[in-house]
């Protein structure tokens, strides 16, 4: 299923594509293959996330994310890799996060989709 976006939407999130760090799905698999300590962060909608989200993420959609990533990541250098469906609301979420002091955030680039079609592993309801 593949998502057509508006032009304008598209510029914002570019804009924000040039202020923050992207990680690839390969990446982000050897990260947690390796053991690496850091947060997994599901942006996109309580509903899409009930269905099924990566292992060991927890649920921060994009509406809520800047009210509530102080009480859930109260430390702004905890290391954090940030996810939607294709990596498009996790790139605004990154910047927003960077704004708000948070140093170590990365936007996974593909989102769950990719990694759905890498047949990674999901965690499902």
């Amino acid at each position: 299923m593949t998502h057509r976006h508006s032009p304008r939407f598209l510029k914002i999130v570019e804009d924000a594509r040039s202020r923050i760090r992207e990680i690839s799905i390969d990446e982000v698999q050897a990260k947690l293959q390796a053991g690496e300590k850091f947060m997994l962060v599901d942006v996109r909608e309580e509903s899409e996330y009930a269905k099924d989200h990566l292992p060991g993420a927890i649920h921060l959609g994009k509406g809520i994310i800047e009210r509530d990533i102080e009480e859930r990541v109260p430390d702004p250098s905890t290391p954090m890799v940030l996810y939607c469906g294709g990596g498009f609301r996790s790139a605004l979420a990154a910047d927003n996060l960077q704004e708000m002091g948070f140093r170590n955030v990365l936007s996974m680039d593909g989102g769950i989709r990719e990694w759905r079609e890498k047949g990674l592993p999901l965690t499902l309801g």
